[in-house]
C-alpha cells in the first residue's frame, strides 16, 4: 500500500507541474481535473470517505464544468 501512495504522490506532482507549463487551456482544464480525482483516490486510501466525496463532487466535478465553460466563451491558447 505505501507504493500505490508514492505513485499517487508522483503523479499528483507530475499534473501539477505540467498544468503549470501547458500553454492549451482545455489541456491544462483536463490535468486538472485528473489531479482532482487522484486527491480523491489519495483521500479515500487515507480513510476519509467524506473528503474523498466532497473532493469529487467539488474539484473534478464542478470546478472542471465551470472551466469548461468559462473556456468556451473564450480563447483556448494563451498569447
Amino acid at each position: 500500500m505505501e507504493i500505490l501512495n508514492v505513485i499517487i504522490v508522483i503523479f499528483l506532482i507530475v499534473c501539477a507541474l505540467s498544468v503549470e507549463k501547458t500553454k492549451d487551456l482545455l489541456g491544462a482544464v483536463i490535468i486538472f481535473s485528473a489531479f482532482s480525482l487522484m486527491m480523491s483516490v489519495l483521500w479515500l486510501i487515507l480513510k476519509t470517505p467524506d473528503v474523498a466525496l466532497t473532493e469529487a463532487a467539488i474539484g473534478a466535478g464542478v470546478t472542471s464544468v465551470l472551466f469548461f465553460a468559462v473556456i468556451s466563451k473564450t480563447e483556448r491558447y494563451e498569447k
